[in-house]
């Protein structure tokens, strides 16, 4: 027997073939029987253990790595078949919004970058959620112009968006799928018809967020039936949302976004006790995936290249790694407090840009290509020739031939998303970073799927002392964003495919990766377990109970406060070379897979 089967079964709610016994045993009787154990391959097997092991996944020919086992076997199972990363990518998020429905879906938003064999092309989708044309730049102030505090905000109908999901897969499956569209839908109405088991993770997230969960009907059902949080090992059915996937893969995109679903959407949104929203039959109606160029910077032999505004990923993650390129991380190495110390500083700086200038550039003038100008980012790193952490540290002056006069932004963006890499036998390469926001969204729940509260990601005030925020609300504007699916580069071919969620602290996770990768020689595996230090607003972050908390003490001598807390990234890697290498972040569920 396997020595991690009931480990496996505990973290991940499957049992291998022979154990089943032994994993319906680690669970209550009441929700788990040896029949109802679902029968994992080896092949998962293997690539869980190697997770624990802390090696990455190899393969020759293809290969997906996401947050949840289903998930990744459904686009497996599409790879394996000859389609495309992008119909893999179809199967695999519709999976993901079954299993783990808190973080992404159907009712959310998504950004992918993609690099196209054939041409050598690298194009990025922005599937963000708009705002509502209904919906003003107050719209989250009370009636003496302050702004709500965030949860009262969040939770209804007020936070939704216009989804960007649906859209986004139609559209990527429109461009560079070789599957029959329905098809991808097949392992999604399977497991929402005939149920999965509730993993851990999505177990103490409902206990934890049992009281916003219960106060609207349709999610109380659901993730609290008869008045109790779902338990780890539950088998759970969602017919709901095995019917919408049918719909999709009879309609496409516009049987989401016309017709019954589109019309429950506006009235569960609209209805929301306490707190009802703008959204219109309209907004659906009229929202569209845009084509943006990606953002690419230089760092050592490598272009690193992303998701541009409304996402301030590629901006930020490539102001970071700029900045950095004038010093020696590799001869410091990972155990130097001092390679800690550039890192954090030069995030801070980066943030400051971020906070300042970063937003829609559709509705905002944006210096997007001066924030990344290696000049630019040469004269912010000059700030970092100090003994100690920086002392002041605010936004610069990127070049730009528009004025830059904005306020710095207050918007909070909270830990929740998903992050999905895949490489296909034919050299495509996607990454795509996908949310609904906040975990478990706006809590509102129709058609067997969360609608998201992605416009709490705005600025809940319009200006500061009389000056204009960027990241402000507007009508039909897509909010700032931290997702930072990445592409790196070198000599014109792709070589990383890289992605986590985590709120803001997702540029921190993706930088650090990188930098481990490119510099300290760590494979992608040990880049993405490395422990987390992260540093975006002063305070250093770092991950508690880890090897980071080593660094406490150097990094409070350098002047930083310094706060040991859980930093759960998603990560999800895979470096292309002669083979595929894949790795998939120990603090979640997910694991790479190929062959």
């Amino acid at each position: 027997m396997r020595r991690v089967s009931v480990l496996l079964f505990s973290a991940f709610c499957f049992a291998a073939p022979g154990v089943a016994q032994e994993a319906a045993d680690a669970v209550a009787p009441e929700t788990a029987t040896e029949g109802q154990v679902q029968a994992m391959t080896d092949e998962v097997i293997a690539a869980l253990e190697a997770k624990l092991d802390g090696v990455p996944v190899t393969s020759q020919n293809w290969m997906v790595a996401a947050a949840n086992p289903l998930a990744v076997e459904a686009g497996a199972r599409v790879l394996r078949a000859g389609g495309s990363a992008a119909d893999a990518m179809v199967a695999v998020q519709v999976v993901l919004g079954l299993v783990e429905p808190q973080s992404s879906g159907l009712g959310g938003g998504a950004f992918l970058v993609w690099y196209d064999a054939a041409t050598g092309r690298m194009t990025t989708l922005d599937g963000r959620e708009t705002a509502p044309l209904a919906a003003t730049p107050t719209l989250f102030q009370d009636e003496n112009g302050e702004p709500l505090k965030f949860f009262d905000a969040v939770v209804g109908g007020l936070s939704v968006g216009t989804p960007g999901t649906p859209a986004l897969l139609e559209e990527a499956h429109r461009r560079w799928g070789r599957s029959s569209w329905p098809g991808l839908f097949a392992d999604g109405i399977r497991l929402a018809d005939e149920g999965f088991l509730v993993s851990p993770r999505l177990a103490s997230l409902v206990e934890n967020d049992a009281e916003r969960l219960s106060r609207f009907p349709e999610t109380a059902e659901y993730f609290l039936p008869g008045g109790a949080p779902l338990q780890q090992g539950q088998r759970l059915m969602n017919p709901a949302y095995a019917e919408t996937l049918r719909v999709l893969a009879r309609d496409g995109a516009a049987g989401f976004y016309g017709g019954e679903i589109a019309a429950d959407i506006v009235r569960t949104v609209r209805n929301a006790p306490g707190n009802p929203g703008v959204l219109s039959g309209a907004d659906l109606a009229l929202y569209q995936v845009i084509e943006r160029e990606p953002v690419c910077t230089e760092y050592r032999a490598y272009e690193v290249c992303g998701m541009g505004p409304p996402s301030s990923g590629a901006l930020t993650v490539g102001q970071i790694l700029g900045m950095l390129n004038g010093y020696d991380l590799a001869a410091m190495g990972p155990e130097s407090a001092e390679a800690w110390r550039l890192i954090g500083d030069a995030s801070r700086l980066a943030f400051a840009d971020r906070g300042r200038y970063m937003a829609d550039s559709d509705f905002v003038p944006m210096p997007t290509k001066g924030l990344v100008d290696p000049a630019y980012l040469s004269q912010r790193a000059e700030l970092l020739n100090t003994e100690g952490a920086l002392a002041d540290v605010g936004p610069g002056q990127p070049e730009f031939d528009h004025a830059l006069n904005w306020a710095d932004d207050v918007s909070l963006e909270l830990p929740s998303t998903s992050h999905i890499s895949i490489v296909d036998s034919y050299g495509n390469v996607l990454s795509m970073t996908t949310t609904i926001e906040n975990g478990f969204g706006s809590r509102l729940m129709t058609n067997g799927f969360l609608l998201n509260n992605e416009l709490t990601d705005f600025s809940f005030k319009t200006h500061s002392d009389g000056v204009p925020i960027a990241n402000r609300l507007e009508p039909g504007k897509r909010p700032r964003s931290s997702m930072s699916p990445t592409i790196v580069m070198q000599d014109d071919a792709p070589v990383l495919a890289i992605g986590s969620p985590g709120g803001s602290r997702i540029i921190g996770y993706v930088a650090k990766s990188i930098i481990a990768w490119a510099d300290w020689g760590m494979d992608v595996q040990q880049a993405v377990s490395l422990p987390h230090l992260v540093n975006r607003f002063g305070t250093y972050d770092v991950e508690a109970g880890t090897s980071a908390e080593g660094f406490s003490d150097g990094l409070t001598q350098f002047g930083f406060e310094v706060n040991p807390r859980d930093l759960t990234s998603g990560l999800h890697a895979i470096e292309i070379g002669d083979g595929l290498s894949g790795g998939a972040d120990p603090r979640r569920e997910g694991i790479a897979l190929g062959e």
